[in-house]
Order: C-alpha cells, then sequence, then structure tokens
C-alpha cells in the first residue's frame, strides 16, 4: 500500500512538472515587465495563455524549456505587454473597414488625392469611394484640406464623401446626384452649403449636432455580411500591426445592439478574433434610452465570455458612451461649446439609478467641465439612495474637468478613459480658445488624486487607431503638425504613458489583475516591437510598429524577420476594397 502510495505521489510530481512545460518561450529579449519603472529581463515562458514566469534564459529555459516548446528569439529587441485602447469603435470599423480609403499617416495632399483618383478607377458604378476619419491637413505638408473643386475633379464619375473629425464633410457633385439631395434637403442641427444661386456646394457643417453628416454615412454603401466578417478580420489584423492585443468598445452612433455586434460575435465563437474584446451597450433611439436599458438589463448577461477558447475574449461590460441623447456634450471645436438640454438630468438620473441597482458598469461620454459637473450630480444623488460601492464607472474623454470635478469622481470612485482626440483638434482649439495653460486633459492630475485612467484613440471617425501617435501625444504635449499644444512639463515620462495603455486601461474592463504586466499568472498577451521604445527620442516613437504580437499565448501578427510566422488570413474582399491596394495606416 505504501509503495502504491509512493507510486501515485511520483507520477503526479511527474505529470505537475510535465504540466509547467511551456508551449512557448521568448528570449534574449529586453522584456519590461511594466511591474515597476525599470525592470527588464531575458525571457519568458507561457502555457496555455497564461505567463508560466519570467526571468534569465538560463533559469527560465532550464524550468519549462521542453523538446515540444516553441522557442522565440526575441534577438535583443523590446518586448512589452500588449497593448490596450480603452475606448475604441473596434466592431464598428469591422463592418466597414474593407470599404474606406483610409489617409492615415498619408504625407502630402497630393498623394492623399492621387490615393482617391486611383481608387475611383477601380471602383465599380454605383459603389461610394468614402474617407472617413483619421486624418487632418496639418498632416499634410500643404498644411491644407483639399477643396470641394479638387474632389470633384479628381472623381467626376462616381459618389465621393469624406468626412474631417466631427464637423465637416466634402460630398462631391455625382455624390449629390445620387443622393438627390438639393437645396430642401434638411438635417437637424447641420448646414448643407448652398452657393449663391441656391445649389449645394458639397460642403457640409455640423453645427448642434452631425446629424447631416452620419445620416449621409448611412446612405453609402454597406458591405455584405460575408464582407462584413472579412473586414472585421482585416481590421482586427490591421490593429495587430501595432501591438494591439485588447480593445474595449466604446459604442457609438449607428452601432445598434444586437445586430452589429452579430459579426464580432461569430469571429468569437468561432476562435476568430486577434483581440480580446470588451464591449458597452450605447442606446440609439432618442427617447427610449430607458426602455432598451431595461430591455438589456434584464435579458443580456455582463461578463459572459462568448469566445470558448480565450479567456475574456469577448465579452459584455455594461452602458454607454452615451447614454442619453441629452447628455450628449457633442464636441465640435470649429463651433462654440453646445449647452446640454434642461431635460438631460431628468433622462439621465433614471437609468444611473436602474445601472446602480443592477450594478452595471458604465460610461459616460464628457468634452467639457460644464457638462461633467451636471452629470455628477446626478451620480451623486443616485449614489445617495443606491451606494455606488464599488461600481465601475468612467468618464470618457474630459478634456476640459476640472480638479474639484476630478476629485467628486474620485470620492465615487470613478476613472477617466482619455484619448487623444486633441492631437487633431488642437489648431481648432486654439482658436476658439487660446493656449491651453495645462494638458487637456489634465491627466497628471487625475493620476496625482489616484483615479484610474486609462489611453486610448477613440478612433476612428476622428483620430486614428495607431495607438504610437497616441503615445507620442502623450509623451510631447505635441499634436499632429508639430505644434506644442500642452506645456513641456505638463507631459508624461516613458513608463507612465506605456502603462496608461497596458495596465492602466485594463481597469476599464476589469481586468486590472488579468492582463497588462508581464508577470506569472497575467495573460499572455505581448508585442515584440521594431524599436526600442524606452530609448527612442519622444518624436521617433510614431515609427514603432510590432513585428511580433501574441494574444492569449498565440501569435496573431508577425512581420519583418518573423514573417514566416505571420498567421494566414484570408483575401481581402470585395475585389475593389481599398484595403487591398493600399492597406490602412500608411508608413
Amino acid at each position: 500500500m505504501k509503495k502504491l502510495l509512493l507510486s501515485v505521489l511520483l507520477f503526479a510530481g511527474l505529470l505537475s512538472q510535465a504540466q509547467q512545460k511551456a508551449d512557448l518561450i521568448i528570449y534574449n529579449g529586453k522584456i519590461a515587465t511594466m511591474q515597476k519603472q525599470g525592470e527588464f529581463v531575458q525571457a519568458i515562458a507561457i502555457k496555455d495563455g497564461i505567463i508560466l514566469d519570467t526571468g534569465t534564459e538560463k533559469t527560465i529555459f532550464s524550468a519549462y524549456k521542453a523538446t515540444e516548446t516553441k522557442l522565440i528569439d526575441a534577438k535583443g529587441k523590446t518586448v512589452i505587454p500588449g497593448l490596450n485602447d480603452s475606448h475604441m469603435h473596434v466592431i464598428r470599423e469591422g463592418l466597414n473597414y474593407n470599404s474606406e480609403l483610409r489617409w492615415d499617416g498619408v504625407k502630402t495632399l497630393k498623394r492623399a488625392m492621387e490615393m482617391l483618383k486611383e481608387q475611383a478607377a477601380r471602383t465599380p458604378d454605383g459603389v461610394w469611394i468614402k474617407v472617413i476619419g483619421g486624418w487632418n491637413e496639418f498632416q499634410f505638408e500643404e498644411k491644407r484640406q483639399p477643396t470641394i473643386e479638387e474632389i470633384n475633379a479628381a472623381v467626376p464619375d462616381k459618389p465621393v464623401f469624406i468626412t474631417y473629425l466631427y464637423g465637416k464633410a466634402f460630398l462631391n457633385k455625382k455624390g449629390i446626384e445620387v443622393l438627390g439631395y438639393t437645396k430642401d434637403t434638411k438635417y437637424e442641427g447641420s448646414v448643407l452649403e448652398q452657393d449663391s444661386k441656391g445649389n449645394l456646394t458639397g460642403l457640409m457643417y455640423a453645427k448642434e449636432t452631425p446629424k447631416a453628416i452620419y445620416m449621409t454615412l448611412g446612405l453609402t454603401t454597406k458591405l455584405s455580411p460575408e464582407e462584413r466578417l472579412n473586414s472585421s478580420i482585416q481590421f482586427n489584423h490591421e490593429l495587430n500591426r501595432f501591438g494591439l492585443t485588447s480593445i474595449i468598445d466604446a459604442a457609438g452612433g449607428s452601432q445598434n445592439f444586437p445586430a452589429d455586434y452579430v459579426t464580432s460575435l461569430e469571429l468569437a465563437k468561432q476562435n476568430k478574433l486577434s483581440l480580446r474584446i470588451s464591449y458597452y451597450l450605447f442606446a440609439q433611439q432618442k427617447g427610449r434610452e430607458l426602455q432598451d436599458y431595461e430591455k438589456w438589463v434584464a435579458e443580456t448577461q455582463i461578463n459572459k465570455n462568448d469566445n470558448l477558447i480565450v479567456a475574456n475574449g469577448y465579452v459584455e461590460e455594461g452602458a454607454g458612451e452615451n447614454i442619453v441623447a441629452s447628455a450628449a456634450d457633442f464636441e465640435n471645436f470649429l463651433e462654440p461649446r453646445i449647452v446640454l438640454s434642461d431635460e438631460m438630468e431628468k433622462d439621465l438620473e433614471p437609468i444611473i439609478r436602474l445601472l446602480a441597482k443592477n450594478k452595471w458598469p458604465f460610461r459616460l461620454h464628457a468634452t467639457y467641465g460644464e457638462s461633467i459637473d451636471r452629470m455628477l450630480n446626478v451620480f451623486e444623488k443616485v449614489n445617495k439612495e443606491i451606494p455606488f460601492n464599488g461600481l465601475r464607472w468612467f468618464f470618457d474623454h474630459a478634456e476640459t474637468i476640472t480638479t474639484p470635478e476630478l476629485e467628486r469622481v474620485k470620492k465615487l470612485g470613478g476613472g477617466i478613459a482619455v484619448q487623444f482626440r486633441m492631437y487633431y483638434q488642437g489648431e481648432l482649439y486654439n482658436k476658439l480658445y487660446g493656449a491651453p495653460k495645462t494638458q487637456l486633459p489634465p491627466i497628471k492630475k487625475m493620476l496625482e488624486l489616484g483615479i484610474p485612467v486609462g489611453a486610448g484613440t477613440d478612433a476612428t471617425r476622428i483620430s486614428t487607431y495607431n495607438p504610437w501617435m497616441s503615445l507620442h501625444w502623450l509623451l510631447t504635449g505635441k499634436i499632429i503638425g508639430g505644434m506644442q499644444f500642452w506645456p513641456k512639463d505638463q507631459t508624461l515620462d516613458k513608463f507612465t504613458a506605456l502603462q496608461l495603455y497596458t495596465s492602466g486601461s485594463a481597469w476599464f474592463s476589469g481586468e486590472e489583475k488579468d492582463k497588462g504586466k508581464l508577470i506569472k499568472g497575467m495573460y499572455a498577451d505581448l508585442t515584440v516591437l521594431s524599436d526600442d521604445y524606452f530609448s527612442l527620442k519622444a518624436d521617433d516613437v510614431r515609427k514603432i510598429e510590432s513585428v511580433l504580437t501574441v494574444v492569449n499565448g498565440k501569435i496573431v501578427f508577425a512581420s519583418a524577420e518573423y514573417k514566416a510566422l505571420n498567421p494566414e488570413i484570408p483575401a481581402v474582399i470585395p475585389d475593389w476594397s481599398p484595403v487591398k491596394y493600399f492597406g490602412g495606416y500608411q508608413k
């Protein structure tokens, strides 16, 4: 009996030892654990999507290497935790990416217009050519936008729609004709410009709302269900190219639940998502928001993972980013600040009460301190009746939030998801309000107060999805054209900035104990970088890409010397897709 017991114990010990052998070891790297500043290790061992251990090559090989372990030589390159965008519209953009020509990263207006003309030549009749966000004139050497005359000359025979930030759009003559727009076409809160004879010029302006721009966008070419699946795969892979491994989807306009979520859900169920996606639900119909949230609270389940293979692979998180239409403080720095409706508090309060009662996390779009003050009044009132008591909630954007308002956020246990929207709108802000005397948003003050802060882009309708552009903003305080927007003494150091994009953002999906650091027990999400983030000049950070991206211990993207490891993904469809010919972000 004693001999049998010893045999069982020996077998169990051997089994345990075998189970600890790694699936993957990355070695010979400058691996930033992000546990503390300046902490780097040489090697990392991974098994079943979890980090087994980190340390020297010798200790990791000795403890975790087996004959079947996959070994990757990092060749001295910098390795960091996978990046996590706390506010992106990844699900919506996935449905549209293959149909869009993107000017992200294009250096000259001349090249941008060449791309437009080249795309028109291959686009079938009846299909729209669209440029939707990700650019402004200050990225171009010419420092100007295209004129409507230039757009009409470049593409006279096919419909073109180009959006500029939140406040302006260009519609060519063919587009006006296809839509049947006339001088009598009206959209609430927006203007369709007319010439002296009453003819539409093709320029559209958002005043109180961007309704004209986004209602028009909804009338342009939509991809088929098969193309949407392909488009989502392509966009997710493009995000992996920059080291992104997680996205928190903030929902958005024209992103209806559940109809517009089924594509990503299908990919999740097939284990074809190359990102961990957490998503929020945004009521779309003005006046019916409470009914929608009552329905969703009753019928859907937060924190339920719909990916059977990857932990937290596709998860519903809660409510927002907009909760009620009357609380939407639309920021358009082509126009003065919008004052929220007097109905806002009455509309918002019952929904916040519903969410607090059911312990549903929520996020709320808020640009201006004046709006945030009123929203906090609602939260504080509800909290007295139904204590938030650890409920995860946060503001998105908060560019002009004040220190007293931050203290109120802290007291209620809230966080703030910040984005680099000012990178694209800083010049416009300066014209309206003058140069800021401090950071916008005041990230250093948030961190000083101990408020959770996560970084992101708010891509894709204003800004690019490239996180290294956002990190450039955090490190320099500059905006896309090179202007110094923040005072230089308000910029962040490299460790703090990267932390906001890793463990900082993880708080916003309740995963701060699961990811964001390369330490034992955390998710094996990481990226090997093309350049050393920690030694590069801050202005050069913009050129960084991933050469190897790993999600849940699996390689989802590889390039340069690791290109042979890049997983095969389907060819881009439809055949005319701009992505097939230009890709996404332009080097």
